[in-house]
């Protein structure tokens, strides 16, 4: 499993660099100015990275960019008060390249009721990632590298820098927008005791239109973890 670890990472490696760019560079109007984005989405069930954390839940989202760099808040309750996680996120994205850091509060860490400021109550982990749609239009593949890099600690307490690495493609087909997912961790950590498959996933979007201003974004996601052998339906609603 390793080797396949190993083959599948250079390929990822490969492919950056022999992919040829296509398309001249556009000027964005609106990277320039301040934007502010507001969210929520009801799911059936919060599903994350092919492993069901609670049932149903309401999840809002705030953020804020400008010039490609973001600051976001996303949050998650179960309505038990029993999981809420509560995660900031700073990125930045150039030329279809992306780095950020995420801090996560909730359910990953190592207590059922984590206070905020408690010591070890949060993780941090590190991102990387490269959109192929930015240099070639016909191929839309995305690869995301994620690292924990902080309080992710084994028994003894090292670091694991669990790692959770994911493939996107999006596929347009009128009315629907499906985007597949194929996600695998490459060595021993919060995900995995070594190199698997965790998530294989396509999620079915279409927007229901309300009024002539206004339409509800919907979405159905099916998810496979071939490491557990789990599979999960996950209905939701935009708002």
């Amino acid at each position: 499993m390793e080797r396949l670890g190993k083959r599948i990472l250079t390929a990822l490696l490969a492919m950056v660099l022999v992919c040829p760019v296509m398309a001249e560079e556009e000027v964005d109007s609106t990277a320039s100015k301040v934007e502010f984005t507001v969210g929520a989405d009801l799911v059936s069930s919060y599903v994350w990275r092919g492993t069901k954390v609670t049932g149903i839940s309401f999840q809002p989202t705030l953020g804020i960019s400008y010039k490609g760099l973001s600051l976001s808040c996303w949050a998650s309750s179960d309505f038990k008060n029993v999981v809420n996680e509560f995660d900031w996120t700073l990125f930045y994205e150039v030329g279809g390249f992306s780095v950020g850091v995420t801090d996560y509060f909730g359910p990953y860490v190592d207590t059922e009721t984590p206070k905020y400021f408690a010591d070890k109550s949060h993780i941090l982990e590190g991102t990387v990632g490269f959109d192929f749609s930015a240099v070639c239009k016909k191929f839309a593949l995305s690869v995301v590298w994620n690292t924990n890099f902080l309080n992710d600690e084994d028994e003894a307490g090292k670091e694991n820098f669990s790692t959770y690495i994911e493939l996107g493609y999006p596929v347009h087909l009128k009315p629907l927008d499906l985007d597949f997912a194929l996600g695998f961790t490459p060595w021993e950590g919060m995900y995995s005791t070594g190199f698997n498959v965790v998530n294989i996933s396509v999620k079915a979007s279409k927007d229901i239109h309300i009024t002539d201003r206004y339409a509800m974004p919907i979405f159905t996601q099916l998810v496979l973890n071939p490491n557990t052998e789990r599979v999960a339906a996950v209905f939701g609603i935009g708002f």
